[in-house]
């Protein structure tokens, strides 16, 4: 069993502020802290943090933050053999804005992510497969095909949010992981706030074509909807949130290795939503990561049962549960 991450990989430059400015002003922040980040890479760190093995597949420049993401990743076991670098572009960048309650605001300039190309997949051989959306979408794509074409499970991470997937794609999900801002982009719909919200967005979401959806509520957890049912995952109470950066990579990430390891969804996702908790207590992302030991240490909350909407969303052929 593994993991498969065809990922982004990011430097993240992070300066605190007091509070984000507008348009047109000027604010001074504390001092420039260098993390490795990119969605694709902190997802890739949680999954191994978590006990999976895991290959990534992904680009870099030749310079200093490429050294930074490779070692990074490298140091919490991950494969990173097929990170390629890339001649002529600077790695990825994200510039993170991060305010005193917690919270960010990312810019990303892409770099060498965007030369990933569909010749980059290569062989799948992995029972799990993990995407976001801050790559090409021909590599993305391509990526989908193959995991429909040989059986593997594709945990797609709509980030950032592209309202015209591809039919295709979204029917290789299973499942779709977006956030509440992700699933109003993808649905043309207000932005979910509330628990029933995220049931109907979700919903929405399986009658596009997913198999499976789990939809992130911040500090409110996560709602989960399959072939089998639906669930609120709540996370357990902590006190004390320094930054939010990457909690939702590590909420992937930790899925995805769970999934691998054989549990269903829903158990998956409670897993999932206790380790991503965790990770807001620490500042960067894959710096805040917790390894599984540390999580075990925190009961998680069991998944709540949902009365799942009755409009067909039981539709869409496949299970969110391995044989």
């Amino acid at each position: 069993m593994s993991v498969l991450v065809l990922a982004s990989l990011n430097a993240d430059l992070v300066v605190a502020v007091a509070a984000r400015p507008a348009g047109g002003e000027t604010v001074l922040g504390g001092d420039l802290v260098v993390h490795p980040g990119g969605k694709g890479a902190n997802q890739a760190a949680a999954a191994a943090l978590a006990g999976a093995t895991v290959r990534v597949v992904g680009r870099v420049g030749d310079d200093a933050y490429g050294t930074l993401l490779r070692t990074a990743l490298a140091s919490v076991g991950a494969d990173v053999s097929r990170v390629a670098t890339t001649p002529g572009a600077a790695t990825g960048v994200a510039l993170i804005t991060v305010t005193p309650d917690g919270e960010n605001s990312i810019v990303v300039a892409s770099g060498a992510n965007s030369r990933l190309t569909p010749d980059d997949v290569g062989t799948v051989t992995d029972d799990v497969v993990v995407t976001q959306l801050e790559l090409s979408m021909p590599a993305v794509e391509e990526l989908a095909r193959r995991c429909v074409d040989g059986g593997h499970r594709l945990v797609l991470n709509a980030a950032p949010p592209r309202p015209d997937l591809p039919a295709a794609l979204l029917a290789a999900c299973d499942p779709l992981v977006v956030n509440a801002h992700e699933a109003a982009a993808l649905t043309a719909t207000i932005v979910p706030t509330t628990v029933e919200d995220a049931v109907q967005a979700a919903a929405a979401l399986r009658r596009r074509g997913c198999r499976s959806v789990v939809l992130t509520l911040g500090a409110a957890g996560a709602v989960v909807l399959d072939a089998d049912g639906c669930w609120h995952v709540a996370p357990p109470p902590v006190a004390g949130v320094v930054d939010t950066t990457g909690a939702g990579d590590c909420l992937v990430g930790t899925l995805a290795a769970r999934l691998d390891a054989g549990d269903d969804l829903a158990t998956a996702a409670a897993d999932a939503v206790r380790t991503a908790t965790l990770a807001v207590l620490a500042a960067g992302a894959q710096t805040s990561y917790v390894p599984r030991s540390r999580a075990l240490a925190v009961p998680a909350i069991p998944p709540r049962p949902l009365r799942a909407p009755a409009d067909g969303t039981d539709a869409p052929p496949g299970t969110s549960k391995r044989p």
